[in-house]
C-alpha cells in the first residue's frame, strides 16, 4: 500500500514538472493556425541595410511569408514566395514557447526540422513575444549591427 502511494506521488509530480503553464497553453492556442508576416520593421535604425533573418533570406523575402503552426506536436513551417532576390519555398521547424521570468514576456523559439521532423544541426532562434491576440501578433528580436543594438519587429495578422 505504502508502495503504491509512493508510486502514484511519483507519477504526479512527473505530470506536473512536465506540465506548461495556463499562459504557455493560452499563447499556443492562440499562435496555432496560419499567419502572415505582413511587415518587419526596424528599432533604433539610423540607415537602411541588408538583413538576413534566420540565417535564411533577406528580410524582403519575408514580407507577405505564410507561417503555419501546429500546436499538438511542436511543429511548423514558413513558406517564402519564390522571386529574383527569394530562394522560394518551405522551410520546416519545431518550436516552444517559454515563459517569462519575473518581469519579462513570453520568448517563441524555433529551430529547423526536415521534412521527416528530424532536427537539422544548426543555431536555434529566440524571439520576444511583444504581443498576441486571436488576429494579430507582435515578436521582436534583438541583434548587433556594428556594435550597435538594432530591434528587430515582426507584423503578423492571422489568415481567417
Amino acid at each position: 500500500m505504502n508502495r503504491a502511494i509512493m508510486l502514484m506521488a511519483g507519477i504526479m509530480l512527473l505530470l506536473t514538472s512536465c506540465s506548461i503553464s495556463k499562459d504557455v497553453r493560452a499563447q499556443r492556442n492562440l499562435l496555432s493556425g496560419t499567419w502572415t508576416l505582413t511587415d518587419i520593421t526596424y528599432e533604433n535604425n539610423q540607415g537602411s541595410f541588408d538583413a538576413l533573418l534566420f540565417g535564411d533570406a533577406n528580410a524582403i523575402c519575408f514580407e507577405d511569408s505564410q507561417w503555419f503552426f501546429r500546436d499538438n506536436n511542436s511543429t511548423g513551417r514558413y513558406t517564402i514566395k519564390q522571386g529574383s532576390l527569394c530562394q522560394g519555398g518551405d522551410r520546416f521547424f519545431r518550436w516552444s514557447i517559454q515563459s517569462p521570468e519575473a518581469n519579462y514576456k513570453s520568448r517563441f523559439q524555433f529551430k529547423f526540422i526536415d521534412e521527416k521532423l528530424k532536427d537539422i544541426t544548426g543555431q536555434g532562434y529566440s524571439l520576444v513575444i511583444e504581443s498576441l491576440s486571436a488576429s494579430e501578433m507582435k515578436m521582436a528580436s534583438n541583434v548587433q549591427v556594428d556594435g550597435e543594438p538594432i530591434r528587430i519587429i515582426y507584423h503578423y495578422t492571422k489568415n481567417q
